[in-house]
């Protein structure tokens, strides 16, 4: 895993808008989802990047964490 470490703050940044890589965090792991169409703009089915979206995906999501082993890891998510 990446050595770069994103606190909330940090990971808004990565939002997907105006050219910034469009990043989301999953139980402390930051994923970069800005190549994913569905995330194109920075937006999933109402879902913001540059925001930590356990619940969400946990929750709310139709598949699951299953899709997040094929996004590349950038670094992990720090409640701080």
């Amino acid at each position: 895993m990446s050595e770069a470490t994103f606190n909330k703050a940090e990971l808004a940044k990565y939002n997907g808008q105006d050219g910034q890589p469009a990043y989301v965090a999953v139980d402390g792991v930051v994923y970069d989802v800005t190549g994913v169409a569905a995330w194109a703009g920075g937006k999933h089915h109402g879902n913001l990047a540059g925001q930590e979206l356990t619940a969400v995906i946990d929750e709310h999501s139709p598949h699951g964490r299953k899709v997040l082993k094929n996004l590349n890891v950038v670094g992990k998510y720090v409640e701080a």
